[in-house]
């Protein structure tokens, strides 16, 4: 399960490095990553300071740091 979570934390650095700051939604949706992988990878990045989490309301950015 580590892999598959590494793995999905690539895609979403690579997703977030060409698209620049997007929503959960569109994260979800241009990656094509499950729920519960896709949560995980965001984790497994935001402990690494690899990306930055913003509240804006009720949604979400994320963005590289």
């Amino acid at each position: 399960m580590q892999t598959e979570i590494g793995e999905a934390a690539g895609k979403i650095w690579a997703y977030i490095d060409s698209h620049g700051p997007t929503t959960l939604g569109k994260l979800k949706t241009g990656t094509k990553l499950s729920d519960d992988v896709l949560h995980q990878a965001i984790g497994w990045l935001a402990r690494e300071e690899k990306i930055a989490l913003e509240k804006k309301g009720r949604t979400t950015s994320i963005s590289l740091c």
